[in-house]
């Protein structure tokens, strides 16, 4: 079973877009208060307009965040979905869909918050690493023009 585990740890923090600055010690951590969870192809991870309750780590398989009436996205393997519902503590934005047998560790709000009080230095790492995430995932909505344009504003002032 620990074998198990450190395979989970390495998908999860080999990701370039999963939370990137968690160290080993943290993941430790993370992996042994989640909760590991299976979906079928179609099951409802997150439904737009309802709370989360925590935030999905992507183990193995797809899913794609439907963001109406813009185009959809596709996060897998050591990607986090929920975030911004559990940052906000407020209903998603996106509704997030397997897009085939999906395996996941959930972390509720809960543990999360108990994590980060007894690890300080796990909650900035955490909360960084999601602030990188949706720095990068905005870029690429905006397109690739977006980093020329915030270029010639900046050069420009």
């Amino acid at each position: 079973m620990a074998k198990i585990v450190a395979q989970e740890v390495l998908v999860l923090s080999s990701s370039k877009h999963g939370l990137v600055y968690l160290t080993a010690n943290d993941w430790a951590l993370v992996a042994d208060k989640a909760s590991r969870v299976h979906f079928k192809e179609g099951s409802i991870l997150i439904q737009k307009g309802k709370r989360a309750h925590g935030v999905y780590l992507l183990l193995k398989g797809s899913v794609r965040v439907v963001i109406p009436p813009q185009a959809s996205r596709t996060l897998g393997p050591g990607e986090i979905c929920g975030e911004m519902s559990f940052l906000e503590d407020s209903s998603a934005s996106a509704s997030v869909i397997a897009e085939g047998e999906v395996e996941a560790y959930h972390l509720d709000r809960t543990t999360l918050q108990s994590l980060f009080e007894l690890f300080p230095h796990l909650g900035s790492r955490f909360y960084r690493s999601l602030a990188t995430n949706l720095s990068h995932r905005l870029r690429e909505l905006l397109g690739p023009n977006s980093e020329a344009a915030s270029t010639v504003q900046k050069s420009s002032s």
